[in-house]
């Protein structure tokens, strides 16, 4: 008579669909809303919603962003708010950035650089709730090109280690550095997610650290959603965004916190 089988030899449960969606859904929206990824909800939502591991949950979540970000590209681009020569410099800094930050990954301390990016991000929130002076698209000069691949290093490096989106950082530089309208900020920071979610997704498959499937429901799931929001992003004052992206900001340094405190809990030293 045959035994019935344990519960260890189960197979794993199906990746539920409809909820999984929903998280590519609000992924989306925010992505459009911001012009950062959205992987501060698709990563959450895919270790509590389908039980996925953390390290997968990562490479899924970059995988996602991709369909994500190119709509929401679409999206900002149809209303001439993409700077482009921005955008490259800002890429080839990320590009270099995330190789980087695979290289430092076991050399920087993960748990100290988690609470002082939390601290940055506060402060730029602060500083996001005062009147920022608004500009224009001018000439890049050679310092102003410095400054972007060098904040799009330190992009690369920050996403790589903390699994943070670009946008958070990139979004409020350009706001504040180079004066960019925020709608102009958030339709450049989708440009440059592009090349770095390509760039951490070829990686993550060499290693085996993506859900394909999972990041094609995710993605084409927030695809709609994510044009939705750039929509109203262009629609939105300047005043009322940086509030919005301000509150953002908080959000994010609020997760890396608690996240410090669970793995501090659980034991995993950084």
């Amino acid at each position: 008579m045959s035994q019935p089988q344990s519960s260890s030899s189960q197979q794993p449960q199906p990746i539920p669909f409809l909820t999984v969606a929903l998280v590519g859904i609000a992924a989306g929206f925010l992505s459009g809303m911001f012009g950062v990824g959205g992987g501060i909800l698709i990563v959450p939502g895919l270790v509590l919603i389908a039980k996925m591991d953390q390290r997968i949950a990562h490479g899924t979540s970059l995988a996602a962003v991709l369909p994500i970000s190119a709509a929401s590209l679409i999206s900002y681009w149809s209303h001439d708010h993409v700077d482009w020569r921005v955008g490259l410099c800002l890429a080839v800094g990320a590009l270099v950035g995330a190789v980087l930050g695979t290289k430092l990954l076991h050399v920087l301390p993960h748990r100290v650089l988690a609470i002082a990016f939390a601290g940055i991000l506060v402060v730029t929130a602060i500083r996001l709730f005062l009147p920022i002076e608004s500009g224009t698209r001018g000439v890049l000069t050679t310092g102003s090109i410095v400054a972007l691949i060098a904040i799009g290093v330190a992009t690369g490096i920050l996403a790589g280690l903390l699994g943070v989106g670009g946008g958070v950082i990139m979004v409020p530089a350009m706001m504040m550095l180079l004066h960019l309208p925020a709608a102009m900020a958030k339709g450049t920071s989708v440009l440059v997610i592009i090349p770095t979610s390509l760039m951490g997704t070829y990686r993550n498959r060499t290693k085996k650290n993506v859900d394909l499937r999972a990041a094609t429901i995710v993605g084409l799931s927030g695809i709609p959603s994510a044009i939705v929001g750039g929509w109203i992003s262009a629609r939105m004052s300047d005043s009322v965004s940086n509030v919005l992206f301000a509150s953002l900001l908080i959000v994010v340094a609020i997760r890396l916190v608690l996240q410090i405190r669970s793995d501090d809990k659980a034991g995993i030293v950084h």
